[in-house]
């Protein structure tokens, strides 16, 4: 296919300073938490975006000194020769498809607790992050910086900038966003210091300059050197002399850097999840930078379709679409738009599940792209899948997310797939979910699978077909693939922290039950002990629908889960919108129509609130009864030509959409594999170069610059 001439402004080469992009798609650093202990999964996985055609494809952040330490966060580091060649594998990777390779070269400041290093933290004037979130919590908190750590300071970035130019990076970052040490300078609740980098926004701006001043002496008229900044709060605070200390900052700094990449402040907003945020909801923050610069600017905004980039563009906000998650949803998102196949692209969802992968410390995860953290370590690519490996057909029962993967992805290996679905519409789980408050783009899951699906002759979908063992015995497939999902139970909670205690009657309902239509009578309670989306989305969504909702968990905030996926103050905020009154560190002992009594998680307190309809939101059960009875007749399978019959995603275990995907997709790559290569790759550190006896130096060297 042709690419569509009104995208033809998007693959103009852009310059930035002495280097040049070939196009105008920028894969902005993000983690992905692959750190130098896996450096050949890092290089392929940034590797599958150069080939999928992105212009520059970054690194994430990589630590230019062990006094920036965010252990057990899965960080990278520049640090010694051995960590050059570690990032050159990156830089390698990245060039052989044409692409510019960006490092982005970070000091956290006072919003790491180097837990590991044990080194006290830096930060302008003796302040530290006090972040609720646990996994940012610590007991350390940072030192004032005197002029001797700032000389240190400016050192560190320049050699750091020295290892990247050795290991091949086009572009070197200085990053001051996101709270981290450059950022710190430039708000007041941070920086009280009153020498030369602190009071006016000139003064507090400085340090930042110098940073760039040093990197481009380091990196010579090799490298590009870029600014990572978050604008968001400096948006908002006023100005003596500009619209905003924010227009006042980039005036000061205009032409200093080759790039602006701009950004919002906070996990939170910068990687806004979609159910609170649309496609682009940055605009209002950065849309004044081109106006104040002639050097290119990139920024952000979950960007899947090619008309919103073009727009970017066309209306000067941006000259280069950058993406993270987008870029991790489909690594060949600007591969298809060059050849006119937008309708293959693979959309981010924006549910953040990334995200909450590298908060988990685990290479990243996706739930549109299975493949994606697997490229090295199981030689999986997001657009290539090896051929069947016999002529065997295969029956998979169930239509939602993990039944759909599977049957895609076997249809694409050659397999005669058959889809028998109980319901007389696709999408399983996602048929509700995505009726629900916030979750419309939750659906191009489903779209997108169904639109793949009925391009493939060999797979055919029955719907309202509702499949018992005896008729699955007689249809003559070779493998039958059990993809029917799971049902939530009317459990309670237990003080043991276990679901316990089967709570029946009337007036008790489960999201199944909601799902199905059953009448809910205010006022009503949602006890939610699942800890993710569901509770507060059906909480919000019952209370818009009239009800007087009240959401009850034993946890300390609602849907505790969500601050892995940056949707926790979100929640917060929508349930008190929706006026969902919140009890925490509750839960629901005793049950009559019209009363619900609750005791506290932690002591023996007991609370009674009005209610005529309860809804469990809690354990979930695998749906498997028709695999129990397939397995139970293994003559009868013998004898039908059935060779396995096998379970996916939630009728295996129940979990998120990201696990049934992944599920469906695992089964259609390993069937018919041969079982040695059925295991992964472990990936380790390259073997270390530098002596003990160097190390010990360089260590001792550390130390007395930090003491």
């Amino acid at each position: 296919m042709v690419r569509n001439p009104r995208y033809d402004i998007l693959f103009e080469p852009v310059r930035i300073g002495p280097v040049t992009a070939r196009n105008r798609f920028y894969a902005v650093p993000h983690a992905a938490g692959m750190t130098n202990s896996m450096p050949h999964m890092r290089a392929k996985f940034r590797e599958t975006k150069a080939e999928g055609g992105w212009g520059v494809v970054c690194t994430g952040y990589v630590s230019i000194h062990p006094s920036s330490d965010d252990a057990p966060l899965p960080f990278a580091t520049l640090w010694d020769e051995d960590d050059v060649r570690s990032h050159a594998l990156v830089s390698e990777a990245v060039h052989r498809h044409g692409a510019l390779a960006g490092i982005e070269l970070w000091h956290g400041g006072g919003s790491v607790m180097n837990r590991a290093s044990r080194t006290a933290p830096l930060s302008p004037s003796g302040t530290s992050w006090m972040a609720t979130h646990v996994n940012f919590m610590g007991n350390q908190r940072p030192r004032a910086m005197d002029a001797h750590d700032i000389a240190a300071l400016l050192r560190w970035q320049a050699e750091a900038a020295r290892r990247a130019r050795r290991a091949g990076f086009d572009i070197v970052y200085v990053y001051a966003g996101m709270g981290y040490l450059p950022y710190e300078f430039l708000l007041p609740e941070w920086n009280q210091r009153t020498d030369a980098y602190g009071g006016s926004l000139r003064n507090r701006v400085r340090i930042v300059r110098e940073l760039l001043e040093v990197t481009r002496e380091a990196v010579g008229e090799r490298c590009a050197v870029a600014l990572r900044i978050s604008l968001e709060e400096l948006r908002a605070r006023p100005s003596e002399v500009a619209p905003s200390e924010a227009h006042e900052l980039v005036g000061l700094l205009a032409d200093l850097p080759d790039l602006w990449d701009v950004k919002l402040d906070s996990s939170p907003t910068d990687c806004a999840p979609s159910r609170f945020s649309p496609e682009g909801s940055h605009e209002p923050i950065v849309e004044f930078v081109k106006k104040l610069t002639r050097r290119p600017v990139v920024g952000v905004g979950r960007f899947t379709s090619p008309d919103a980039m073009v727009g970017q563009i066309r209306r000067g906000v941006l000259d280069l679409i950058g993406a993270a998650r987008p870029s991790i949803a489909d690594p060949f998102l600007p591969r298809k738009i060059d050849e006119g196949r937008e309708q293959d692209i693979r959309e981010c969802i924006g549910c953040n599940i990334c995200i909450s992968s590298w908060h988990d410390s685990v290479p990243v995860r996706c739930t549109q792209n299975p493949t994606i953290g697997e490229e090295w370590r199981r030689g999986w690519h997001p657009e290539r899948i090896p051929p069947a490996g016999s002529t065997s057909s295969i029956l998979v029962v169930g239509a939602g997310p993990a039944g759909l993967e599977c049957a895609l992805s076997l249809g694409r290996r050659g397999y005669e797939v058959s889809v028998a679905e109980a319901a007389d519409e696709i999408g399983g789980r996602l048929r509700f979910e995505t009726r629900l408050p916030g979750l419309a783009a939750w659906g191009r899951v489903l779209d997108w699978r169904r639109a793949q699906l009925e391009r493939l002759p060999n797979v055919s979908i029955y719907r309202g077909n509702r499949l018992t063992a005896e008729e699955i015995l007689e249809l003559g497939n070779t493998h039958v693939v059990i993809a029917t999902g799971a049902r939530w139970a009317r459990l309670l909670y237990s003080a043991l922290e276990i679901p316990a205690g089967r709570l029946e009657g009337p007036g008790i309902f489960t999201p199944d039950d909601v799902a199905e239509g059953a009448r809910i009578e205010g006022p009503v309670a949602v006890y939610d002990f699942d800890n993710y989306y569901m509770g507060s989305v059906l909480a919000e969504h019952l209370a818009r629908s009239g009800q007087r909702v009240a959401y009850v968990t034993p946890a300390g905030h609602a849907s505790a889960w969500a601050i892995m996926s940056n949707e926790q103050p979100q929640i917060h905020r929508a349930l008190f919108s929706a006026g969902v009154a919140l009890h925490t560190l509750s839960r629901v002992t005793a049950f009559a129509p019209g009363e619900l009594t609750l005791t506290g998680q932690f002591t023996d307190t007991t609370t009674r609130i009005p209610c005529r309809s309860l809804v469990i939101v809690g354990a979930r059960f695998a749906s498997d009864a028709l695999h129990q009875s397939l397995a139970a007749q293994p003559e009868e399978l013998t004898a039908a030509g059935i060779r396995s019959v096998s379970r996916i995603g939630d009728a295996l275990a129940p979990g998120a959409i990201v696990h049934a995907v992944y599920s469906g997709h695992r089964y259609a790559r390993e069937l018919d594999a041969d079982p040695a290569t059925l295991g992964f790759r472990r990936d380790a550190p390259l073997a270390r170069h530098t002596t003990p006896a160097a190390a010990s130096r360089a260590a001792r060297g550390d130390l007395e610059r930090l003491t």
